[in-house]
Order: structure tokens, then sequence, then C-alpha cells
């Protein structure tokens, strides 16, 4: 999905999201749509707020579809910055966008890509799926793959 660099992209990718995984079989109600659904918002306001630029968004079902293995949210951007994590104090209304992503996703990371970056993140369907509670923080790392094979493990795993 194409996303304009404009805020109310946020929602529209949300409403694509969830259409998506409705389609894959996933239900709206299932702790995975909506975990999902808050990954995607967050790197796609990331996208939107922070570089300015169009982005692409993309969600990858690896083997076995959505109803196992992993799932795959991607956001390129033209953008060369790469994301920063922060830590929010308690009054911040800003930066907690990826420290939501360390802690909901599996696994994620970031890596330049042509004259931008690729942002991606990873839930394995084989393992429990966190839909309010945070994890620690862990550390992050680039890792390169290629954008057309099916998703698989990589660093930064839990």
């Amino acid at each position: 999905m194409e996303v304009g660099p404009d805020p109310a992209e946020v929602g529209r990718a949300r409403r694509w999201a969830r259409s998506r995984l409705a389609g894959s079989g996933i239900a709206a109600d299932e702790p995975l749509a909506d975990t999902l659904v808050l990954l995607i918002s967050e790197l796609v306001t990331n996208a939107v707020v922070h570089t300015g630029c169009p982005a692409v968004l993309r969600m990858l079902f690896g083997p076995g579809g959505a109803g196992a293995g992993i799932v795959r949210v991607e956001v390129a951007d033209r953008s060369t910055c790469p994301p920063r994590q922060r830590r929010a104090d308690g009054g911040d209304t800003h930066g907690r966008g990826l420290e939501l992503v360390d802690g909901l996703a599996d696994r994620w990371g970031w890596q330049p890509e042509g004259g931008g970056k690729r942002i991606w993140c990873e839930v394995d369907r084989s393992g429990p799926v966190l839909s309010a509670v945070v994890r620690e923080p862990r550390a992050c790392g680039t890792r390169a793959y290629s954008p057309d094979s099916a998703p698989r493990p990589v660093a930064n795993s839990t």
C-alpha cells in the first residue's frame, strides 16, 4: 500500500491492515490482529511524521499463510535518516513508537535501501501474542534480507 506524507494516512493504513488480515483469516477480535494493527500504526506514523516522505507499507505472511508462521510488516520510505529508539519519560507525548514495536514484535530492524530505508517487524504466530503488555526493550540491529523472499526468523528474537 502506498502511503502519502499526511497524518491522515495512518488511519487509512490501519483500515487497509484490518481488511487484509480479515481476508487472510485473522479475525478482528484476535489479539494478533490488534497487535499487528498497532505495529503498522506506529511504523507508518514514524514514516509520515519523521520523514515527511511517501512510504510503502507491506504485510507478508510466512509459510502456512496467515494461520501459521511469521507475519512480517515492512515500511519503506525515501529518508536516509535511521530510526531512533528512545525512552520517553512519563509526561512525554511522543517517543514511544519504536519502544512499542520493540515490546510487541518478536523481531524488528531496519536497513538502508536505495535512497531510503526499510524498517520491518515480525510476529511469530506459533508463540504467545502480546497485545497490551510491553516487554522490556532489547537490543536491535540491522539485518539484510531479500524483500521478495518469504519472511524468516532473524536476529533480535526473544
